[in-house]
């Protein structure tokens, strides 16, 4: 024999689903941040900083290779000694180039951590994305049906009316007086 439901408050329900709904709508937006910024981040590093080091690098071997050309003038050149700032700036431009290949060294050791430490997280994050757009809009919408309905029974139950108990054998047809539902009738 089914039982009946004991409903206290079709209020409360209707509550959860509005705090369902407000939760929704900001962790959706979270959501789709966190993988905006990671996605930002990713072509920094791929784009904008890859771009700026290899720039550097250029432009720092031709800043070597001028202070080197200088340098090497200088020796050659019987009239101009070679000056201990011509020494430092061939120093200081060998100093550099290294700082800038050494970043850019740094960026692709970045670019492979950033990808082998981010994927799992980016996926787990899709997953739950996928999740609260999928399932918790059903959950939203069969929520709102319960609310309906548990509303349409407390109307009818206010209007002195009780709604017809529906059991497992609501299919068959209703049973005269002293038969036993779901038994044949005999002709």
């Amino acid at each position: 024999m089914p039982q009946e439901a004991k409903v206290t408050s079709v209020d409360a329900i209707e509550a959860f689903r509005s705090s369902l709904i407000v939760f929704l709508s900001k962790a959706r937006p979270t959501l789709e941040e966190i993988s905006s910024d990671v996605q930002r981040t990713r072509m920094w590093l791929e784009g904008e900083q890859r771009d700026h080091w290899e720039k550097e690098t250029k432009r720092r071997r031709r800043e070597l290779e001028q202070a080197q050309g200088e340098l090497f003038s200088a020796r050659l050149s019987k009239l101009q000694k070679a000056s201990a700032a011509q020494y430092m700036a061939v120093h200081r431009a060998q100093a550099a180039l290294r700082e800038a290949e050494e970043k850019q060294r740094l960026l692709k050791k970045w670019r492979r951590e950033l990808e082998n430490r981010t994927e799992p997280m980016v996926k787990l994050i899709d997953q739950l994305h996928g999740f609260l757009h999928g399932e918790m809009l059903r959950a939203v919408e069969y929520l709102g049906e319960i609310v309906e309905t548990l509303q349409a029974y407390a109307d009818a139950r206010h209007r002195g009316s009780t709604p017809a108990r529906v059991d497992a054998s609501s299919d068959l047809p209703p049973a005269e007086e002293g038969e036993v539902a779901g038994e044949e009738r005999s002709p």
